[in-house]
């Protein structure tokens, strides 16, 4: 791989991408013949906040190719709680370890690490901004069920505007072709603005609605999304959404016999417990397809991984990130680093928030 660390899965070519599924489907037919490949390589995964299937997934997925891990699952049990810093965290795992899988509450917290890793980096989720792995899961499992990446009216449902889930695959799948998106939310929960900049950007069909069950005849995938209590300010604004959506019988009546059914998990009242039982229910074999595609990743990133830190200098601004969620505002040592736009317009490369200059 021609990338160092995984931040986003833009990152990779589509060449690259299809490597990585490929390899996974071959791990699939023979898991024993990838038992010993990371003999001697360490994974740590440092997960800031509560997870359950990508980090058990990332330990799963090392185990089963040989290797070992250290990190923590909780902050509270680190020198985070003592007031370290991201860098100096990273900068001392990154000596330790041989790659790193890092989950944040902040957005960019994964490119913030990358700066200071002599390690190669895995971004398994910055706050509502991005979750490339779960994209890579996403994506062979649609290659395996589907057959195919292309071609496909593809809905998306919930909560759209933190779902980090959303926002990777929406971002990889706009570079397949002939792929259209059904957006189908709340008007507070629709995709943020960049989204919908690199779909214009990219030619992709999309449309925005708010009825499930008008949507749902016409869909080649339903990716369902919960509504995220821990992303709102309060629980009433919570509450509000909770419950808006929710698959059941009587909309999987109304859906396509080939339709397939993704979910990022965890789950909460969004997809009735009898929905399970449909073939076309794919959001628990899923979470098996992900852990393949990790040992896929972490294969190829171990291939040619170097041990030297990213360069230190950095063209930067005077401005400070509107985002108040930006790892750069807790972090207030990190680079003020951004994209040009045009005009006054400026792209905070941590979390891709919009600023004026």
């Amino acid at each position: 791989m021609k990338t160092k660390h995984v931040i986003d899965l833009e990152s990779l070519s589509i060449e690259e991408l299809m490597e990585i599924i490929e390899l996974a489907n071959e791990i699939m037919k023979d898991p024993g013949e990838y038992s010993d490949v990371c003999r001697g390589k360490i994974l740590a995964t440092l997960f800031y906040e509560p997870s359950t299937r990508t980090q058990m997934s990332f330990k799963t997925a090392m185990l089963r190719l040989g290797g070992s891990i250290i990190g923590f699952d909780n902050p509270q049990n680190s020198s985070v709680s003592k007031g370290e810093s991201l860098k100096d965290t990273i900068t001392v795992v990154g000596g330790y370890a041989d790659i790193i899988a890092i989950r944040h509450s902040l957005e960019g917290a994964a490119k913030a690490a990358s700066l200071y890793s002599a390690a190669p980096v895995i971004n398994a989720g910055d706050g509502g901004h991005l979750h490339p792995t779960q994209t890579l899961t996403d994506v062979v499992t649609l290659y395996n069920e589907k057959g195919t990446l292309d071609n496909m009216t593809i809905g998306l449902c919930g909560d759209l505007k933190n779902g980090r889930t959303v926002h990777s695959l929406i971002k990889t799948m706009s570079h397949f072709k002939g792929n259209r998106f059904v957006l189908i939310s709340t008007p507070e929960l629709t995709v943020p603005q960049y989204i919908k900049d690199i779909m214009n950007a990219s030619g992709c069909r999309y449309t925005e609605v708010r009825s499930l069950a008008e949507a749902i005849p016409e869909l080649d995938v339903l990716y369902m999304t919960r509504i995220q209590r821990e992303r709102f300010k309060n629980y009433e604004e919570y509450e509000k959404q909770k419950g808006v959506f929710v698959l059941d019988r009587e909309k999987m009546r109304l859906a396509r016999h080939d339709m397939k059914i993704l979910h990022p998990l965890p789950r909460v009242d969004e997809i009735a417990e009898d929905v399970d039982y449909d073939d076309r229910a794919k959001y628990l074999i899923q979470t098996v397809y992900g852990m393949y595609a990790r040992m896929a990743l972490i294969m190829k990133m171990l291939e040619n991984a170097d041990r030297k830190p990213m360069p230190r200098q950095f063209d930067t601004h005077n401005v400070r990130c509107s985002n108040p969620n930006c790892i750069s505002y807790t972090e207030e040592y990190l680079p003020r680093i951004f994209h040009p736009l045009g005009g006054d317009m400026l792209l905070c490369k941590y979390c891709e928030a919009r600023n004026l200059i």
